[in-house]
């Protein structure tokens, strides 16, 4: 593993590190798992657990974790329209993750940034 070195030195930061926490920070994403974390849902009930998502972002992000393996798409056998949505074991391994992220964010209080 990567990590910083002290003093000052500092090693390359690994570009699957970095493509990896480009990938989840992205805008809605880390959400959009948390809500997963609880087990398969449909969409409506993910863009209800999430306000402010709008239906074109959450088909987007959910369409790219479908891409890299963290979500799978099942149609139900009830509806050709209907669809669920649940994490994969590659989506389950960042629970960990990120419940500590909402565990420092209970710690540390609101994250201000300006984009």
């Amino acid at each position: 593993m990567h990590t910083p070195e002290k003093h000052g030195e500092m090693t390359p930061v690994c570009s699957n590190f970095h493509n990896t926490i480009e990938f989840i920070g992205r805008r809605w994403m880390g959400v959009i798992v948390y809500t997963l974390m609880s087990g398969p849902k449909r969409f409506h009930e993910i863009a209800a657990s999430i306000p402010g998502i709008s239906d074109r972002l959450l088909t987007e992000r959910l369409n790219e974790l479908v891409n890299e393996g963290l979500v799978t798409k099942t149609q139900l056998a009830s509806s050709s329209k209907k669809v669920e949505y649940e994490l994969t074991q590659k989506g389950l391994a960042l629970k960990d993750v990120i419940i500590a992220i909402r565990n420092w964010t209970e710690q540390c209080g609101r994250f201000n940034h300006s984009d």
